[in-house]
């Protein structure tokens, strides 16, 4: 025995093979007789049975899959046809039957089809020789190519054509001319070219069926109003191509390194100060670089964007097994010492001093510092506390004061006690980078409160003593 899943259409497209198993079927199933494309099976007073009291009386859809699957496979001495609406049944009512015939011995089929959007396509008169996208409104969130024709089908409720309008306003402008297309009483469609934002207004209008199909037409990159990571891409590479933008075609990738830096402090200026616009744009100028580099290595060959994003979903999946498999971390500290056992095997570094050298030499220097001291101190080479770290501190500023004085070298003692600074910050749970950055705003800051003192005084700066103006300064200091 086999049954034979024959998708229906509408507008008379149905093909001739699903024609004739429905037609000639001694055992016709027949998933609703309520569908327009079911009408020609009621004229031809063909006998079937019909699956419209499951949809009734089922509590949820895996209960009336499993009911259906059950009705189809409960015969298995003759031949079923399975007359559905449609391109055919979704994913869940076709797992649901093929279990049942598998359990039970029956041999599936499922015959082609023409579906709701090719009958819309035609109605409108849009070629499907041009490439498409073919979805269901259900299924709208999966990721889509704008520069196809996007058809979606069933959008068969107010709700969920509000849905749809929504998701759709994400990436095309709500002015955006589209093609609605449903079907009267005979199955027969009719398009209307509507705005985007109308999709939801249409009740007393055109009403919403599970036949209804909305055509969007493809987009050109000048007419989008929102842009996604495809997009930026598609922009790099753009302004690289031939007869792009002469300044773009000439970078490389040492030429883009100051404004790559300069990028990156700037996302961290937008942290500092909370500005969330800031933070949104100056995140779009680093992702640029980001992806300005990638772009130049795929002209070379040598690796995309999809390498790239491979590399770090890899290994962020790698470093984290407690995630990913069955290993157990409990707290922050034992997945932080998971990660630089793990990053220390993955970049085969068999020694903390290879540990060490692997810190880029390019980072700025009181950061670079303390992650050479945290390695330093993962064996144990450590103060045991901030307090011990700081008189080490003042052995340092003893020994500058020395070589200050002729009995050393100065450069050499400086960069030492800027290390032991480090360390003691770092040990007290701060990061020096910060730090400084912090007290380089507030010297900025009480330096604008000496200077306006000054002048509301009447006096100059340059004409004050050092000591008038630490009066000035201490005053402020003090007052704060």
């Amino acid at each position: 025995m086999n049954l034979t899943i024959a998708p229906l259409s509408v507008s008379g497209n149905i093909t001739k093979i699903s024609y004739d198993k429905i037609i000639n079927s001694n055992n016709l199933f027949l998933q609703t007789k309520l569908h327009p494309s079911s009408k020609f099976i009621i004229e031809n007073n063909l006998k079937f049975t019909d699956m419209d009291d499951l949809f009734e009386s089922s509590e949820d859809f895996d209960e009336l899959n499993a009911s259906i699957a059950e009705r189809l496979t409960k015969e298995t001495t003759c031949d079923c046809v399975y007359a559905v609406p449609g391109r055919g049944i979704g994913k869940a009512q076709y797992d649901a039957i093929k279990a049942e015939c598998v359990k039970k011995g029956i041999e599936l089929i499922t015959l082609p089809s023409t579906g709701y959007a090719e009958s819309a396509c035609a109605t409108a008169n849009i070629s499907l020789s041009q490439p498409y996208t073919i979805i269901s409104a259900s299924d709208l969130t999966e990721k889509f190519d704008r520069k196809k024709l996007l058809c979606i089908e069933e959008i068969d409720t107010l709700m969920r054509a509000s849905e749809v309008k929504l998701m759709l306003e994400e990436y095309y402008p709500s002015e955006y001319e589209v093609i609605y297309c449903t079907t009267d009483e005979n199955g027969i469609y009719s398009s209307h070219t509507i705005k985007l934002y109308e999709l939801d207004r249409l009740m007393g209008s055109y009403g919403y069926f599970a036949s209804s199909v909305l055509l969007v037409p493809a987009i050109s990159f000048d007419e989008i109003s929102r842009y996604d990571f495809d997009d930026l891409i598609y922009l790099i590479n753009r302004l690289r191509a031939p007869d792009g933008c002469p300044w773009d075609r000439e970078q490389t990738h040492e030429s883009l390194i100051d404004s790559l830096i300069e990028e990156a402090y700037e996302v961290i200026d937008a942290i500092k100060k909370q500005d969330v616009d800031s933070l949104c744009e100056e995140l779009g100028d680093l992702l640029l670089h980001i992806v300005f580099h990638t772009v130049i290595e795929n002209e070379l060959c040598e690796f995309n964007m999809m390498d790239v994003t491979t590399g770090i979903v890899s290994k962020m999946i790698y470093r984290h097994p407690h995630v990913f498999s069955n290993i157990k971390l409990n707290s922050s500290q034992e997945v932080l010492a998971s990660w630089e056992e793990l990053k220390m095997k993955e970049k085969h570094q068999e020694t903390i001093t290879e540990a060490m050298r692997s810190v880029p030499e390019c980072f700025p220097a009181l950061l670079r510092s303390h992650k050479v001291q945290k390695k330093a101190a993962k064996v144990g080479f450590d103060f045991p506390d901030a307090k011990e770290s700081l008189s080490k501190v003042y052995e340092e500023a003893d020994e500058v004061k020395s070589a200050l004085e002729g009995n050393g070298n100065i450069e050499e003692e400086l960069g030492d006690l800027l290390f032991a600074c480090v360390n003691t910050a770092r040990l007290a749970g701060f990061k020096s980078e910060l730090l400084l950055s912090e007290a380089t705003d507030k010297f900025i800051s009480r330096f604008e409160k000496l200077e306006n003192s000054v002048i509301s005084d009447g006096k100059s700066l340059e004409k004050l003593s050092i000591n008038e103006l630490d009066m000035y300064w201490n005053s402020i200091k003090h007052n704060k």
